[in-house]
């Protein structure tokens, strides 16, 4: 049998703490891209469309002034249609780490949805690679998103999701998912616990 497709796995040079089992903090936290870090320009290869969230840049540098990996999981099928090379997907990649810093590991299904792979969300591939790249547990690994299929990735990767809805988040969605906030903020609040959030006006 031929196995299944997997992810891209894309990673800078982004020193981290060993795992520590004992610590109250996540092991990660990994975040959707496209309408959850910066703004859903749909099959997007444009380093210059990409506009930040409200909230993202206090939110994940948050998670880091924890102490805590932090990496990105995002469906691209545009590469599977043709509308998408890897080299655009990469100048993405290091346009939205110019605005943010740079993740410990990206984590990037490049696949049609009708390809079978095991990565594309709601498949678990992407946060079970992510996770194995960072080497930490999935299931003390937090996912934030915005949409149904971040959530059931994470459920499936039996990590936790945090949804934070937007104008395009179905109400069945939001309804579905064990845990919402009202922006990236918060969602990093209520992963890393109320007395290690950073603390800034919103």
């Amino acid at each position: 049998m031929t196995p299944r497709p997997g992810p891209w796995l894309l990673s800078g040079d982004v020193r981290q703490r060993p795992y520590d089992p004992g610590s109250p903090l996540p092991a990660a936290v990994l975040f959707d891209r496209d309408g959850t870090l910066v703004a859903d320009v749909p099959y997007n290869g444009d380093p210059s469309l990409v506009a930040l969230m409200p909230g993202a840049r206090q939110a994940v540098d948050a998670v880091r002034a924890a102490g805590v990996p932090v990496g990105v999981v995002t469906n691209q099928s545009g590469v599977a249609r043709g509308l998408l090379t890897r080299h655009a997907v990469e100048a993405v990649r290091l346009r939205v780490e110019e605005l943010l810093g740079p993740f410990a590991v990206w984590a990037v299904c490049p696949h049609a949805p009708e390809a079978g792979c095991d990565c594309r969300k709601p498949a678990p591939g992407l946060i079970l690679a992510a996770c194995r790249r960072l080497a930490v547990p999935p299931e003390r690994t937090a996912v934030i998103g915005d949409i149904g299929a971040d959530m059931e990735a994470a459920r499936a990767a039996g990590a936790r999701g945090v949804l934070v809805p937007t104008a395009v988040t179905r109400a069945e969605e939001a309804a579905a998912a064990g845990t919402t906030a009202p922006d990236l903020p918060t969602a990093v609040d209520l992963v890393l616990g109320p007395a290690l959030a950073a603390r800034e006006p919103r």
